[in-house]
């Protein structure tokens, strides 16, 4: 009797721990990602206003984006830099971010946004889906990762200052940010410690359809489409018709293959109607989803 009392008790103590493992282990990360959290953040830093390079709602934007990382267990870095534009010599913050206290140095992912918006003398440009949407994206992103802290460790963040040209797109005006730090890496030799990488541009628009330019390089692009496909989310992701010049064109130059996640196809672009009223919480959900997606299952495969 004692016997198979004390029998009984060590499988009903085993079925709790099994309970409690299943319990503890985390969710696939996809399923974790909230489209409302990423549109928070996108309203938070439209709020701000205008955030162009040197004013005082940038400078909000970086400690935004800064206490949010922070709290989730990223450390960020600073890298400012001055650079000649059409209008000045303007100084802009690049921000990078790593996840836990040493990290990997070694086969890295990248994924990366700009924070900036565009000047103009015109009119007020809150840039909600170009500047907002893909920094929102990326801070729930970033905060959805860390439920798998060993892939969290292989990733690094970079938020780009300075993507906007100051007058038109050029070899000399634009993408400063992401110029800045591709010639880093290119410096260092540090751009062979990158794998890959995503860069996440106009991600918001209520009708979602991302479009990878052509040239974007082929397995990463194929294995975000079977992301997609997986979770029956293909209709939303095709190819652009042209090449697009944008934060991963320096990347690209260096070595480091990086796809643009964008969706060019947005009407209010560049004009005082990238109001919040244009994107959704839908559209940074689809296309959030489907990065964690491809993350988890494929980026380190």
């Amino acid at each position: 009797m004692s016997f198979l009392l004390r029998r009984a008790g060590l499988s009903f103590l085993c079925l709790i721990l099994a309970t409690s493992c299943a319990k503890a282990a985390p969710d696939k990360i996809w399923t974790q990602f909230s489209g409302d959290r990423a549109l928070a953040h996108v309203q938070r830093l439209v709020d701000l206003g205008p955030r162009t390079p040197q004013s005082e709602a940038i400078e909000k934007s970086r400690a935004y984006i800064k206490q949010e990382l922070n709290s989730s267990g990223w450390r960020v870095t600073e890298q400012p830099f001055t650079d000649e534009t059409p209008r000045a010599r303007v100084r802009f913050v690049n921000l990078i971010a790593r996840f836990g206290t040493i990290g990997k140095t070694t086969d890295l992912f990248l994924l990366c946004s700009h924070y900036d918006t565009k000047i103009f003398d015109t009119f007020r440009f809150v840039g909600a889906n170009d500047g907002g949407s893909s920094t929102g994206l990326l801070l729930e992103l970033a905060r959805v990762l860390t439920q798998q802290p060993r892939l969290a460790e292989k990733i690094e963040l970079v938020f780009f200052d300075g993507e906007e040209a100051f007058e038109n797109f050029s070899n000399t005006d634009g993408i400063y940010g992401s110029r800045h730090f591709g010639h880093e890496l290119g410096q260092d030799g540090s751009a062979k410690s990158f794998r890959g990488g995503l860069l996440f541009d106009m991600v918001g628009d209520r009708s979602l359809d991302i479009t990878f330019p052509p040239n974007s390089p082929t397995k990463i692009t194929r294995d975000i489409f079977a992301s997609a496909d997986a979770l029956k989310l293909r209709n939303y992701f095709t190819y652009f018709d042209q090449d697009i010049t944008d934060d991963h064109s320096p990347l690209n130059a260096v070595g480091i293959p990086v796809v643009d996640v964008i969706d060019f196809h947005y009407p209010p672009w560049h004009t005082a109607d990238d109001t919040m009223d244009k994107i959704s919480a839908q559209s940074l959900q689809i296309v959030g989803s489907v990065a964690a997606y491809y993350l988890s299952e494929f980026a380190f495969k």
